[in-house]
């Protein structure tokens, strides 16, 4: 999990609310991120062969080749 994040990419609480932990698993292992980091937003993920690709309405793209993402 991003270490700035002010919301969770999994679960979409803030991130400095209750234990992550999980979600920090599930984020590095294989669930790509559904909520956006910055604003807590849903994002539209799309998950291909190669990836994934999340869109935040406000925040724009991120790819799983995106530097610090979770």
């Amino acid at each position: 999990m991003d270490v700035n994040a002010e919301f969770c990419a999994r679960c979409g609480t803030a991130a400095a609310e209750g234990d992550h932990a999980h979600c920090a698993v599930m984020l590095a292992s294989i669930d790509p991120p559904r909520f956006c980091v910055e604003c807590g937003r849903r994002m539209v993920v799309q998950v291909t062969p190669a990836g994934w690709v999340a869109n935040c309405s406000r925040h724009g793209e991120r790819t799983s080749t995106s530097p610090s993402v979770g």
